[in-house]
C-alpha cells in the first residue's frame, strides 16, 4: 500500500476518535435516537469538508516552490498540538463517564454544521492533508483521489462503528473511547516526528 494512503488512514482515524464538538455531538445522539437516526451523520465530515478542501487547495497550488517544506513543518507542530491535546483528553476522561444526551437536530446536516464551525477541518487540510494530497496528485491523479476516499471512508467506518457502539453498548463505549484517545495521540506524536522531520529534511536539501 502506498505511503500516502497509510497516512491518510492513519491519520484519518486519529483525528476522528479525538474528542470535540462532532464526536460529542454524534454520541450524544447515539445515545439518545440511536443507531438507525444517527448513522446518516456518519457521512457529515464528506458534506461539510468540500468547501474546505476546495478553497485550501486552490491558496495551496498558488503557492510558491519550497512553500512545502514550510508547511510541512507547520503540519508536524499542529499534529503534535494534537497529540498533547489527546493526551489530556485521556486523562480526563473516566472509564465509565457517561456521555450526555441531547436532542431536536436532524442527525446528518446538523452534524455537517456543527464539523463547518469547528476549526479543526480547516486546519487539517490546510496543514496537513491538503499538501499530502497535492504530492500524491502529483505523482499521480489517481492516487490524490485514492488518498481522499481513504481519508473519508476511513472517518465514515469509524464513526459509524461508534455509533453503533454507543447505541448498543452504553457501559462499554466510554472505554472503548479511552483506549481510541490514547491511541490517537501515539499516531498523532508519530506523524508529528514524520513531519518534521521531513520538512527540515527538505529546507536543508534545498539550501545544501
Amino acid at each position: 500500500m502506498s505511503s500516502y494512503l497509510i497516512f491518510a488512514i492513519t491519520y484519518s482515524f486519529a483525528v476522528t476518535v479525538q474528542p470535540g464538538p462532532l464526536l460529542t455531538y454524534i454520541i450524544s445522539r447515539a445515545l439518545a435516537q440511536g443507531w438507525r437516526r444517527t448513522l446518516p451523520a456518519a457521512f457529515a465530515p464528506v458534506l461539510s469538508d468540500a468547501p474546505i478542501i476546495v478553497v485550501v487547495l486552490l491558496i495551496l497550488s498558488r503557492m510558491p516552490a519550497g512553500w512545502e517544506h514550510y508547511l510541512q513543518i507547520a503540519g508536524g507542530a499542529f499534529l503534535l498540538y494534537l497529540a498533547v491535546q489527546a493526551a489530556r483528553a485521556f486523562r480526563r476522561i473516566p472509564g465509565g463517564q457517561k456521555e450526555k444526551v441531547s436532542s431536536g437536530m436532524k442527525s446528518l446536516f446538523s452534524a455537517a454544521g456543527v464539523n463547518l464551525l469547528n476549526p479543526g477541518p480547516y486546519l487539517g487540510w490546510s496543514l496537513v492533508m491538503g499538501p499530502l494530497l497535492l504530492e500524491a496528485w502529483r505523482e499521480a491523479p489517481a492516487l490524490g483521489i485514492a488518498v481522499v476516499i481513504s481519508f473519508y471512508g476511513t472517518m465514515a467506518l469509524i464513526l459509524a462503528g461508534i455509533i453503533v457502539l454507543f447505541s448498543s453498548a452504553r457501559r462499554l463505549g466510554p472505554r472503548v473511547n479511552r483506549v481510541l484517545v490514547a491511541a490517537s495521540a501515539l499516531a498523532l506524536a508519530c506523524f508529528a516526528v514524520y513531519e518534521l522531520w521531513q520538512g527540515i529534511r527538505g529546507l536543508s536539501l534545498g539550501t545544501g
